[in-house]
């Protein structure tokens, strides 16, 4: 089995008789967790107006990580930038990055519409197909509830023009970050203080789409999304690489994100995933991600098999299993993406058994964890300044080789 970095994404879920606050805090007490076990990225996605899912904030809450983190590299996954201005997601990413700097990734995802939401992507397959052992379902006939969908766009500020200037805002925030930046009218512009940052920018997509050709064409890399949109995880990954042009990079780079639970057997990984389906037909339903079942809830009211059959795709895609299993289900995923880089996601009821599941997987991927001696030293000279005014992580930029081995190539 060759392995590639394993980085970890989440969504700030909560359970069923939990709050808010309590998934907020496992999160940042979970990327602890992932630190110390060696994963090499921890991302927040950004989900708005869920039940169930706390993660509405991600800038914010990424400020609280890096103050409890001192090596794992932390960011969005993604930022959808028709929810702000460019300047305003530079702004918010470049506060974590002068704190915390060379730890800070920024992905930015496209923001979509009724119309993009209700008709799955031309081209591609029908019916499901299975390449090396990896399931790719018939894609999901999406719908929504478009007054839902319209009521959010307004409270988030959304306008029909933002999936349009997709492409002119990347390039508005990279030349903010890189201080390039001339307005329309002529005038150089210069945003404090993420100017100058080291700032990876990240495109994500789910399919053959917009994202996946403008990441190509800019040389930057790409976030491919299996945990989601199997379907067209593919055909995502070829157009990127097809597109590619060196930028950014000189080469291309992917990372595939995919829903995982590792337990210590078969059966109590299936027993822990049992609100899965119940979870993902909620959103689908248009109600938004509810706080996740606990296991005797989901076995003792099951889906029906209409419900069943609307969360086909993304049950049969859930790698849930033994460690070993999960591992070797990651392994032909990344054999079949060419992926060099796999972002796992984990839900359960009890944060206790996401924690579990990321140590069992670390160990069968073979994560080396960090050493933090170095880091040690540093926050003791930091402790000891007389003015007391330095921060010992603003002194670590040293140690972001090892924190980001895997990824050398990238800005």
């Amino acid at each position: 089995m060759t392995t590639v970095p394993l980085s970890v994404l989440d969504l700030s879920p909560f359970g069923s008789g939990q709050t808010p606050a309590d998934g907020l805090r496992a999160t940042i007490a979970l990327a602890q967790s992932a630190e110390r076990l060696g994963y090499s990225r921890y991302w927040l996605a950004e989900h708005h107006l869920n039940p169930g899912v706390a993660g509405a904030a991600p800038h914010v809450l990424l400020a609280s990580i890096a103050d409890k983190t001192s090596r794992i590299r932390i960011g969005t996954a993604a930022t959808i930038i028709g929810n702000y201005s460019p300047l305003q997601v530079v702004e918010a990413a470049g506060v974590v990055s002068a704190l915390h700097p060379g730890r800070f990734d920024l992905g930015i995802g496209r923001s979509g519409s009724t119309s993009s939401a209700q008709t799955p992507p031309r081209g591609g397959h029908r019916e499901d197909r299975v390449v090396d052992g990896i399931l790719l379902p018939a894609p999901h006939a999406f719908s929504i509830d478009a007054a839902r969908f319209v009521a959010q766009a307004r409270l988030l500020g959304r306008t029909p023009g933002d999936a349009d200037r997709f492409e002119q805002d990347v390039l508005d925030i990279l030349a903010l970050i890189d201080g390039t930046y001339v307005a329309p009218e002529g005038v150089p512009i210069h945003a404090t203080p993420s100017e100058g940052q080291d700032i990876q920018v990240w495109l994500h997509g789910s399919t053959a789409g917009p994202s996946a050709e403008l990441a190509g064409r800019l040389g930057l890399p790409f976030g491919a999304n299996y945990h989601v949109a199997p379907t067209f995880v593919l055909e995502a990954v070829e157009a990127y690489r097809r597109a590619f042009r060196p930028g950014v990079l000189a080469e291309p780079r992917v990372i595939v994100s995919v829903d995982v639970l590792a337990a210590d057997s078969n059966s109590e990984a299936l027993r822990l995933a049992a609100g899965y389906p119940h979870w993902v037909h909620s959103i689908r339903a248009g109600d938004g991600a509810i706080p996740y079942p606990s296991p005797t809830q989901a076995l003792t009211a099951p889906l029906d098999s209409a419900s069943l059959a609307v969360v086909r795709d993304r049950v049969a895609t859930q790698f849930a299993g033994s460690a070993a299993a999960v591992a070797e289900r990651l392994d032909g995923l990344r054999r079949v993406t060419g992926a060099d880089e796999l972002l796992v996601t984990t839900v359960t009821h009890d944060p206790a058994d996401r924690e579990h599941s990321y140590e069992l997987l670390a160990q069968a991927w073979g994560l080396q964890a960090p050493s933090f001696e170095n880091d040690e030293a540093t926050d003791a000279s930091a402790d000891a300044s007389s003015d007391g005014s330095s921060d010992a992580r603003s002194g670590q930029s040293t140690d972001a080789a090892a924190a980001r081995a895997a990824d050398s190539v990238l800005a």
